[in-house]
């Protein structure tokens, strides 16, 4: 029997987030958003089978006799959509994330990239490119969720390393930041605040408020998108403590866009980093909960781990990775 595995990578967002939401990109000169792969590895299995169609995640198996039937749980509902977008015959999907349910590290988007991938393979299809993947599965996560969804969280899952996404009309461009990824995981920790978060509805309070022309919404949205371009340049000239007072900097405006963005466990976190010695660090994802990161000095960083833990973090074993989207055949 042929088993098809795909491997994706989740992501931190370091700056940037958000502005890849078409079209809030395009309403900010010079937006971009900056992120990097972490070894958070996002899995997705195909096997054929002779009927029907099995969707498993750990010690959840969900059956049904066609995708309108799996469609219909809600946490089978991701397979079953990507699944009749590729028309996949009948098949039993295996997904697996290293990243907590929640956690604002763009693991549903890395096992959208992995199920693409995957189900080409399974279907022999020549691979599409990464520009095409990257919207395929923002559309069809939009469609399953009914809001709108942004890119930044396919492209590390594409092509790993550390990225500078920019927003430009029509395809974004995307550049591999010359980042030393050693040095980099020597100072950037990953925190789990315990609360799971929902991105999409969050983002929805921020485009539709950008889109009405709110003042305070664009101008820290300026502000954001100010911040993620100083931190292109910091971090390729691998001046961490400058990268992390500019994630503190864009959190600064993030955490104002809307209500409940920001939240007292996360405010905890970060307000124990900093104390510990953390050069800056900010919320992963949208907020609302979720993970933070934050960069500090090595020699600083054990200390920084234990304050986190004791603030109620959950730290996660999560280093930049530099390899890109992996599929794997085998009979």
């Amino acid at each position: 029997m042929t088993t098809i595995r795909a491997r994706a990578w989740c992501r931190a967002d370091l700056a940037g987030g958000t502005l890849d939401i078409w079209p809030l990109g395009l309403l900010h000169d010079g937006a971009r958003t900056i992120n990097v792969a972490l070894d958070l590895a996002a899995t997705v299995t195909l096997r054929r089978r002779r009927r029907g169609y099995v969707v498993s995640q750990g010690d959840q198996r969900l059956e049904a006799g066609d995708l309108a039937q799996l469609a219909a749980h809600e946490d089978a509902r991701l397979a079953a959509v990507f699944a009749a977008e590729l028309g996949l015959p009948p098949v039993s999907i295996e997904l697996a994330s290293a990243s907590p349910r929640g956690a604002g590290l763009g693991a549903s988007s890395a096992l959208a990239i992995a199920l693409l991938a995957a189900g080409e393979a399974l279907n022999g299809r020549p691979p599409a490119s990464a520009d095409q993947r990257a919207v395929v599965a923002r559309d069809l996560e939009a469609r399953m969720m009914g809001l709108p969804t942004g890119v930044q969280d396919h492209y590390p899952a594409l092509y790993g390393g550390a990225l500078a996404i920019a927003y430009r009309p029509g395809t974004p461009a995307v550049r591999r930041l010359a980042v030393d990824l050693e040095a980099l995981a020597a100072s950037l920790l990953i925190a789990y605040s315990g609360q799971s978060h929902f991105s999409a509805g969050s983002n929805w309070q921020v485009v539709r408020r950008r889109l009405d022309g709110e003042p305070e919404v664009v101008a820290h949205l300026e502000g954001i998108a100010g911040a993620a371009a100083d931190l292109e340049g910091a971090l390729e000239a691998g001046d961490l403590e400058r990268a992390g007072a500019l994630m503190s900097r864009e959190w600064h405006h993030r955490r104002q866009l809307a209500p409940g963005v920001s939240t007292p466990a996360v405010e905890e976190l970060l307000r124990r980093a900093a104390a510990a010695g953390a050069w800056g660090g900010k919320v992963c994802g949208a907020g609302g909960g979720g993970s933070i990161a934050v960069l500090c000095p090595p020699a600083r960083r054990d200390a920084v781990a234990s304050a986190l833990v004791a603030a109620g973090g959950r730290l996660l074993d999560a280093r930049p990775a530099a390899e890109p989207l992996a599929v794997e055949v085998t009979s």
